[in-house]
């Protein structure tokens, strides 16, 4: 089975590929926002969830980085500033869905010990993390437009050249 841009099994490679890049990327992300966040949380007296923000905010940058200059390094790269405000946007929604879930488990139902932060924080993660990958790669970092073949003079496409003739064999002389 065939699609307009390949089939449906390099269609499927080509997402596993991306997810594997996103998750390379998003990997180091969960590391440095945890990292911060638990830094912050047994160095100062900020609240959990100030601390949180703060860490995903610092990971949101470690992210752009790694997301620009390798997971989506293939993708169109015009528009900056455009793709900037995007991400920017899109990662404030994010952290209002990673943060909501720590902010819930804090002050709804006071789970707030070391270990239920972390856990929470975690929760959060994951669950921003399915918004961020269909949110970043349908608005943010779009796929290049697929290269149509060249046309002819009429419009029509270009006859593929005649391929090079095979060299005939010479006989052996035994």
């Amino acid at each position: 089975m065939t699609t307009r841009d390949g089939s449906v099994l390099e269609r499927a490679r080509g997402l596993l590929r991306e997810v594997a890049r996103f998750g390379a990327v998003g990997g180091l992300g969960v590391l440095v926002n945890l990292g911060v966040f638990n830094v912050i949380r047994h160095t100062t007296d900020l609240q959990v969830v100030r601390a949180s923000v703060i860490a995903t905010v610092v990971a949101i940058a470690t992210n752009y980085l790694g997301f620009r200059y390798y997971a989506y390094r293939d993708r169109a790269q015009s528009g900056r500033t455009r793709e900037m405000a995007l991400f920017a946007g899109f990662s404030a929604i994010g952290l209002v869905i990673e943060n909501g879930v720590l902010y819930t488990a804090t002050y709804g139902f006071g789970w707030d010990g070391p270990l239920a932060s972390n856990v929470f924080k975690f929760i959060g993660i994951g669950t921003a993390t399915v918004f961020r990958f269909w949110s970043y790669r349908t608005w943010v970092f779009k796929a290049l437009p697929p290269v149509a073949p060249p046309t002819g003079d009429a419009g029509q496409p270009a006859a593929d050249p005649a391929p090079a003739p095979r060299p005939v064999p010479e006989p052996a002389n035994n």
